[in-house]
């Protein structure tokens, strides 16, 4: 097949965003990214409609002609193969479960059935993003983790995803590692930041923004909550970075925005187990996501 350009979706609970990507050069096309907000929740028509406005807009402002697919970055529970939806009870795509997302997408935007529609998780697309977008990882075994309603985990070798074998967890994931009291994911995430912070404060606050808010404030129970979080994320990452051997350890997802508060601990735990990983925290998840999500279509 000769690559040429390919449309690239990051989808998430409340945003579809799409963007042309040259393949051969593993670059978006600037002019050609399109971002939708809304709800995942209403009604699949009016969310297809959504998506459609988004691919069309994003098409027709790249000025490219011809597709050769779209890679679609998409949360879980979700059979990435066949292009089914199996979320449920995650207050998004309620609607969507068990429907195959790529039929919808061919129905509604008339594709042929041999244009590729390839689909990946959202940790997957970044930790490959992410490698793509640094030429310097050409060579490197990048570790990448995406902290935000959950803890998402990619181990890439040489621009691929590794999920299976003695290097990396079962199906390359953290979040469901035993940890503490829980799994990983019950203390690293916004749940986790929440958590903690209602039970040292005695409030309940909604989301991790209004929590970096108050750390900004100075709020020094909101600051030792990150800090905890950092410590705790090295804890649960620092066995896999050796076993992987990882030349580089990437942080991405909203949780990310608030790394100066958590980023500190986790450098400090890092360098005292001996490790000389180098630390990154991404700059553009999104543009990473897509990237990712079209390398899917160089495997084919």
């Amino acid at each position: 097949m000769n690559k040429e350009y390919a449309l690239g979706l990051d989808v998430g609970g409340t945003h579809i965003t799409a963007a042309v990507i040259d393949i051969n050069e593993m670059k978006v096309l600037d002019f050609s990214v399109h971002k939708e907000s809304f709800d995942s929740n209403l009604p699949v028509a009016e969310v297809m409609a959504i998506w459609e406005k988004a691919i069309r807009t994003s098409w027709k402002d790249s000025g490219i002609e011809k597709l050769e697919g779209l890679a679609v970055c998409m949360p879980g529970p979700f059979d990435y193969e066949s292009g089914t939806c199996w979320i449920k009870g995650q207050a998004k795509y309620e609607h969507f479960y068990s429907l195959n997302i790529r039929e919808l997408i061919q129905e509604r935007l008339h594709f042929s059935d041999d244009l590729p529609i390839l689909f990946d998780n959202d940790a997957n697309c970044f930790g490959k993003g992410e490698f793509f977008k640094n030429a310097e990882n050409s060579s490197k075994r990048v570790m990448a983790v995406t902290l935000g309603t959950g803890l998402g985990a990619s181990f890439i070798d040489n621009g691929k995803a590794i999920d299976s074998g003695t290097q990396v967890p079962t199906d390359g994931e953290l979040y469901n590692l035993p940890f503490k009291e829980g799994m990983a994911e019950d203390y690293v995430s916004a749940r986790g930041l929440l958590s903690r912070y209602e039970a040292v404060s005695g409030i309940k606050i909604s989301n991790g923004l209004e929590l970096f808010n108050r750390a900004n404030d100075g709020d020094v129970l909101a600051i030792k909550v990150f800090e905890e979080v950092g410590a705790d994320l090295a804890e649960i990452v620092l066995p896999w970075l050796r076993s992987f051997e990882a030349d580089s350890f990437i942080i991405g997802g909203k949780i990310a925005n608030a790394s100066v508060y958590f980023l500190p601990a986790f450098q400090q735990k890092i360098k005292e187990a001996g490790s000389e990983v180098t630390i990154l925290v991404s700059t553009d998840n999104e543009i990473s996501a897509l990237l990712g999500a079209t390398s899917l279509l160089c495997e084919i």
